[in-house]
């Protein structure tokens, strides 16, 4: 109705200027379309965008994950050092490492956006030069789920497809209710141990995406120190005595002495009844969509292999 009204108002006579007022508000409208965007990062930056991300640089693995889950590989222009997955990322240019960046090469590549997860405190220091240098930059800290969800969803606004992000995060959370529905959860919960790195233990704790990973494929944390990571006494560990016992192999802990192969550890009852998995470092403690790789494992493990 509003549509027909406005063509009869165009079609009057004299209405040149009419016409042209309505041009204008065409353009003014394609204009705002294309405007610019705008998130808040995880330490209240403001990132805005005049338009949507189109070169970007991660400097931590997990964008490169997202972004290719979100069918937006080809916005990336680069890579760090230890990053060679997905496997097409192999063709980008190296500039540096994720606390250690070459500003100069980043300049280089032109990008409108850099996405840096945060860490160490290198990790926002990396972020200056760039920024000094008007490079927009977002941070982001990733311990649950939720947290990564939020993180995406900004993602999707930075680069302008909210809708593919909403899409892989229906994808992930379809996924994760499946693996509930498809284990009943026990009472107690089994009670599980994940090793960062051995020797020199470290594990896993409360602040860690691992502990949600063990949260969502039915378990408990039983290392209940607050931090991300945390450095464990050998006699803590048989004190707190898991039931089962995860350890991971990657660049945190590259050559690991299996469990049942410490002779110390023979008492702890998760080495006693065989109840060891070895799995991936990225696949688990680095936060993206592989993560519901790791609840879907872990949770086959905890539920369907009891005599493995």
């Amino acid at each position: 109705m509003f549509t027909r009204h406005l063509l009869r108002w165009l079609s009057i006579p004299g209405s040149v200027c009419r016409r042209f007022f309505f041009l204008l508000l065409l353009i003014s409208f394609a204009g705002s379309a294309q405007a610019g965007v705008s998130i808040t990062d995880d330490f209240g930056n403001e990132v805005v965008l005049q338009h949507p991300a189109k070169r970007i640089v991660a400097l931590y693995g997990s964008f490169n994950e997202i972004l290719y889950a979100m069918n937006m590989g080809d916005r990336l222009v680069a890579r760090t050092a230890a990053d060679h997955y997905p496997e097409q990322i192999n063709t980008l240019p190296s500039i540096g490492t994720h606390m250690r960046p070459n500003p100069e090469l980043i300049v280089a590549l032109n990008p409108d956006l850099v996405l840096q997860m945060a860490g160490r405190s290198q990790a926002a220091a990396a972020l200056e030069p760039l920024r000094t240098r008007g490079i927009p930059c977002a941070m982001f800290k990733v311990s649950s789920f939720g947290e990564m969800f939020s993180m995406i969803s900004r993602i999707g606004v930075l680069s302008g497809e909210p809708g593919a992000a909403d899409k892989l995060i229906a994808s992930m959370n379809a996924r994760l209710d499946k693996v509930l529905q498809n284990h009943a959860v026990s009472d107690p919960l089994p009670s599980v141990f994940f090793e960062i790195r051995y020797p020199n233990l470290l594990a896993a704790g409360q602040g860690s995406i691992v502990n949600d990973i063990i949260r969502h494929a039915g378990g408990v944390n039983c290392v209940t120190n607050s931090k991300k990571i945390v450095r464990m006494g050998e006699e803590e560990l048989m004190r707190i005595n898991p039931q089962n016992y995860v350890y991971q192999t990657g660049r945190m802990n590259p050559s690991p002495v299996t469990p049942e192969d410490r002779s110390h550890f023979k008492l702890i009852e998760a080495v006693r009844s065989k109840r060891i998995l070895k799995v991936d470092e990225s696949v688990f403690s680095r936060p993206g969509p592989r993560n519901v790789d790791a609840v879907e494992i872990l949770a086959e493990f905890l539920f369907n292999n009891k005599e493995k």
